[in-house]
């Protein structure tokens, strides 16, 4: 398969990516702030390595807000070279009492919000996230969906996606505009959306699962570990690996704070999944 997507037909990028949530805190959203001079030194170092999608919202950040994930993208690669692709999210909101769920008429302050800290006059890819961890199956998305659709009519946003769908919340959206991309929680070890995974590859969307090696933890079977020793990387990388070569429109966008740890997700591009590795990971 190709190492290659388009976006929305448009769109040339790499399908390993880089996810920034880590960059602003080791622990995720509100978590203590890390150094934003080591954020800045990721990014750069992502950008040398061939990433050329990014993936971002406006929510994340440190404690406080002290150091922000959209701040350190702009700081470190603004004005930004040919051909990157920023992909952001809006609906969650966070405030004192933790996470909730913005309406439609919240959606415009978020866009409005995501252009002004990256510094753009126009958002490549902006996923609409409904739910918290799982998709809130029976909530319509189709208000919230229509009120960014008009937004990229207005010319503020390129390409639309959904994120934490099921396959009804999918079908609800594509009937409303088109779908570039969809963002679910998807690894070598959960493998509950594989039929959204299908409606994405037969239609051409994007399937970009967030948490693509398990948010940072080791798969629960030894099975991985047998691949990963067949090849002599480590366990995150054939989860990488499997990842790209699950289908054609799936992109993985690990995140990171480490240049190192960086260097290593990148490297994972280059291991080729032979049909007995497939056959152990199935």
């Amino acid at each position: 398969m190709s190492n290659r997507f388009r976006l929305g037909g448009d769109l040339d990028v790499n399908r390993l990516g880089f996810g920034a949530m880590r960059l602003p805190s080791k622990d995720g959203m509100g978590g203590p702030a890390r150094d934003p001079e080591n954020g800045r030194a990721v990014l750069r170092r992502a950008v040398a390595l061939g990433v050329d999608h990014i993936d971002t919202a406006e929510f994340y950040f440190s404690a406080g807000g002290t150091v922000r994930a959209n701040t350190l993208i702009r700081e470190a690669l603004h004005p930004y070279p040919a051909g990157l692709t920023i992909a952001t999210k809006v609906g969650p909101v966070l405030g004192p009492d933790g996470i909730s769920h913005g309406t439609a008429a919240d959606l415009r302050g978020q866009v409005e919000a995501n252009l002004e800290s990256l510094g753009l006059d126009r958002l490549d890819l902006v996923y609409l996230r409904i739910g918290l961890m799982e998709p809130p199956h029976g909530e319509s998305l189709a208000e919230r969906f229509e009120a960014l659709a008009a937004l990229r009519e207005e010319g503020l946003i390129r390409h639309l996606g959904v994120s934490n769908i099921d396959a009804a919340h999918l079908a609800e959206a594509r009937a409303i505009a088109p779908v570039t991309a969809v963002q679910n929680q998807f690894h070598a070890a959960r493998r509950g959306d594989a039929d959204i995974l299908a409606a994405c590859e037969e239609s051409g969307i994007a399937f970009v699962p967030f948490f693509p090696v398990g948010g940072g933890g080791e798969f629960e079977d030894a099975r991985p570990a047998k691949v990963a020793a067949r090849h002599g990387v480590t366990v995150p990388q054939i989860g990488l690996a499997w990842l790209l070569a699950s289908s054609p429109v799936t992109l993985a966008i690990p995140g990171t704070g480490s240049v190192s740890h960086l260097e290593e997700n990148m490297a994972a591009a280059a291991i080729t999944l032979t049909e007995e590795d497939l056959a152990d990971l199935a």
